[in-house]
């Protein structure tokens, strides 16, 4: 038999749908205000705000611009504002991140293994160059035109460092030095002087400023795709060995959620559309995880130059 509807039984039945599309909209509301209060926030790490030291491998106000691209992702994704504070020099690092109560820094590679050994800083990445490497090596250059080939022809130049607490801008030629029998370049050498920055360092060289000069490579690159005279003027005589890129390094005492969280964070930024964009004005494909064993043979060179770590201690000149 069959029931024929009526008016009541109608408005009954509309009274029906209309509830569970309430219940539903009421529901999904629900879930995704859940999703919301579940993603990352500043107060779910006990802190709003990361101070991030940036360590003056070339101009400051160009190398902070290129940092500055990062803040706003990592506010999305972290809920936490990112500042940088620029160093003047590199070795004042262990000073500073100190006395600012940094919660990490861009190390370089020198700079990283002074705090990991002297403050116990962890690292945990490191950008991937845009030709698919993550690493660098040093150079030691003079101008084409110099006569310079060989640390004897070095006898009584200037060399132009770039401070006493980088890699590729004085623990490398210390090694290449003392490779050549050459213990004491300071006697060897007429002058030196300390640049304060790489392309200080490669351009003072150019200039004439200097007859012979130590850079990474990443820097005297990105120079030469800018200035055709570096290729044309310039000769690399020596190159070091490789390490590791300018890594992020966080104090030890760093929330360890917060800390998994911002890895995480910058290992995928490559994976979303956003953080691609990111990472095109950062200069950079993306970030690898950086562990200290990556350090190796930097580790290996500075106790070939005699240097200990642990108490390493010099004032720039």
């Amino acid at each position: 038999m069959k029931l024929r509807g009526n008016g009541t039984q109608g408005a009954f039945c509309k009274t029906l749908y209309l509830l569970a599309g309430a219940v539903c909209i009421v529901l999904l509301a629900g879930g995704c205000q859940k999703q919301k209060e579940e993603r990352p926030s500043g107060k779910a790490f006990g802190q709003q705000e990361l101070l991030l030291g940036l360590i003056p491998e070339q101009n400051i106000f160009r190398q902070r611009e290129r940092y500055l691209v990062l803040r706003k992702y990592l506010l999305d994704r972290l809920g936490i504002t990112a500042n940088f504070t620029s160093l003047s020099r590199y070795g004042n690092i262990i000073e500073r991140f100190n006395a600012e109560k940094m919660d990490g820094a861009f190390f370089g590679s020198f700079t990283y293994t002074l705090a990991h050994r002297q403050l116990g800083v962890e690292p945990l990445v490191r950008p991937v160059n845009l030709d698919g490497t993550s690493t660098y090596h040093g150079y030691i250059f003079v101008r084409k035109d110099s006569g310079i080939r060989s640390t004897n022809d070095m006898k009584g130049k200037r060399f132009a460092f770039v401070e006493q607490a980088t890699t590729a801008g004085y623990i490398f030629p210390l090694a290449y030095f003392k490779a050549s029998n050459i213990p004491d370049p300071q006697q060897h050498l007429g002058q030196s002087f300390f640049a304060g920055s790489h392309d200080a360092a490669i351009l003072a060289v150019l200039n004439r400023e200097a007859d012979i000069g130590a850079a990474k490579n990443t820097i005297f690159d990105q120079l030469a795709s800018e200035n055709p005279r570096i290729e044309q003027e310039l000769i690399i005589l020596a190159t070091s060995g490789v390490v590791p890129q300018n890594c992020l390094a966080v104090r030890k005492d760093l929330d360890p959620v917060l800390k998994a969280e911002l890895k995480r964070v910058l290992l995928e930024m490559d994976k979303t559309p956003e953080g691609a964009e990111v990472l095109r004005k950062f200069g950079a494909r993306g970030f690898v995880e950086t562990t200290d064993r990556d350090y190796a043979y930097l580790y290996t060179l500075t106790a070939q130059v005699g240097i200990d770590l642990n108490t390493y201690r010099y004032k720039n000149k």
